[in-house]
């Protein structure tokens, strides 16, 4: 397999996290998004979406969009559970993730460490912190009694929320009124295979 990627992208990290922890072995391209490396003929003609991350298979089939690569990978491991109303808590807090917390956090710390803050980005800003705390108060109070986020074992649900709220502090998020959060993290941070966002 062939993973498309990017060390500053939480969605790419997503999966080199669930690789890790599975001890799978993938060969990992680094897409520089920020010089439009995304954009390019040859990256088209595998994803017209232009985006990262991207599965190539070994039979040359390409996936997109980081929550399917994960449950592709996931299904049948550990890391999907085999109940099936834990498998639908598994994809409601992967859209969750994708549509409530994702445009929020993740924007914010882009908008923060990779681009320059424009008039226009400072005035949206406000609006961006606000939704991501909404967010972050949803998820705080769902492990206020519970340890993962569906069923009782880390799946990729966990690993999908994991990827840009542990480093929410980059796009000005404040997680020292979230103790539940924080202790999540901390689980996360010491299962086996961990591996950093920075780790390639």
């Amino acid at each position: 397999m062939r993973l498309y990627d990017s060390l500053i992208s939480g969605n790419g990290y997503k999966i080199r996290l669930l690789l890790s922890m599975l001890g799978r072995a993938c060969d990992r391209i680094e897409v520089d998004i920020l010089r439009g490396e995304s954009r390019t003929p040859d990256f088209l003609a595998l994803n017209p979406d232009g985006r990262i991350p991207l599965l190539v298979l070994d039979d040359g089939r390409a996936l997109a969009e980081s929550n399917a690569i994960l449950y592709y990978l996931a299904n049948g491991t550990p890391y999907f559970p085999s109940d099936k109303f834990t498998q639908a808590s598994v994809v409601q807090w992967m859209c969750f993730e994708q549509y409530s917390h994702e445009p929020y956090i993740a924007v914010a710390r882009f908008w923060r460490e990779h681009l320059d803050m424009t008039p226009e980005r400072e005035a949206a800003l406000a609006e961006k912190t606000i939704q991501g705390n909404k967010a972050l108060d949803v998820m705080e109070g769902h492990l206020d009694d519970r340890d993962w986020f569906a069923g009782d074992a880390l799946s990729i649900a966990d690993m999908a929320l994991y990827a840009y709220t542990h480093v929410a502090d980059e796009g000005g998020f404040n997680l020292a009124p979230y103790p539940a959060i924080r202790g999540w993290l901390g689980r996360i941070a010491s299962a086996p295979g961990y591996c950093p966002i920075t780790q390639s």
